[in-house]
């Protein structure tokens, strides 16, 4: 008997950069994959170097980013491969456009507020932008626009990591995606 439902889902994470989205989202591929639930998960960072290179920070250029994500993720779902996506995916209306396309989407918020997000800044990209280095940085010189309704929201300043995994798979049976 298997553990999954098909066609796959999406589980998309969104946030900040240093939300916590990436961390998440590879414990809950490796709970999924232990629970033999076929399952793929997509980066925002190895997207830009592998499926997106060339693309600006632009508005016009990150939508047309999550946007292919979103289509590898229709293709992969259609043959009952789960995805797993962190990406920061900062609009709205590019995020809209995802429910409409992937029957199985979740949207889920990781909700850190930007200071922390500064705090957990290992990359030194928030104080590359906030010195003016780096232009259009998400938060900073850019927006990000909070899902208005996400399925599911993890604060990763006040949850455990493991908390947060726990909550997705919770969610996840509890929508009869995973036995």
């Amino acid at each position: 008997m298997s553990n999954f439902k098909s066609p796959g889902f999406t589980c998309w994470l969104t946030g900040l950069s240093g939300a916590g989205k990436s961390t998440i989202a590879i414990e809950v591929t490796r709970a999924l994959e232990q629970l033999s639930v076929p399952c793929e998960y997509l980066d925002g960072d190895v997207i830009r170097t592998n499926l997106s290179k060339g693309l600006s920070f632009s508005r016009e250029d990150r939508n047309i980013n999550v946007a292919r994500v979103g289509y590898v993720c229709r293709l992969l779902n259609k043959h009952g491969i789960n995805t797993v996506v962190a990406l920061i995916s900062p609009y709205q209306d590019a995020r809209e456009q995802l429910k409409l396309q992937i029957p199985n989407f979740i949207e889920v918020y990781v909700d850190t507020p930007l200071d922390v997000c500064i705090t957990r800044d290992v990359k030194g990209l928030y104080k590359k932008a906030l010195a003016g280095d780096i232009a259009e940085f998400t938060g900073i010189s850019s927006p990000y626009e909070p899902p208005l309704n996400p399925d599911l929201i993890l604060k990763t300043h006040k949850e455990t990591i493991n908390e947060c995994v726990e909550k997705v798979l919770t969610y996840l049976h509890n929508q009869g995606q995973i036995r």
